[in-house]
């Protein structure tokens, strides 16, 4: 029972080791590109986690917001200083800034 028991805890802390680093990942990359505007609103940008903020922005869609993200918007420059994210790390960044 207590082999079964520990065998099971360690393929859970495995599945969810991925996880983790992902979100570190993203963490990271929200720390090093997005953090400076963000967190203090710099130039228009919408704070982190003001939902009344980013509310307009997401009634676009996840298209235009990708967009915007990629080409740059308005004083926001083109990948918003993230040169090595992906699509996909930018869909997560925006979720991640907007609380959704």
């Amino acid at each position: 029972m207590i082999r079964v028991c520990s065998a099971f805890s360690l393929l859970s802390l495995m599945a969810a080791a991925p996880i983790a680093m992902a979100d570190d990942i993203i963490e990271g990359k929200y720390n090093r590109s997005c953090k400076m505007c963000h967190e203090a609103g710099l130039m228009d940008a919408p704070k982190t986690g003001d939902k009344e903020a980013w509310a307009p922005r997401l009634v676009q869609g996840n298209e235009v917001l990708l967009k915007h993200t990629m080409e740059g918007y308005k004083l926001m420059p083109a990948k918003g200083l993230c040169q090595d994210c992906s699509e996909d790390d930018y869909r997560k960044l925006i979720d991640k800034m907007s609380g959704r």
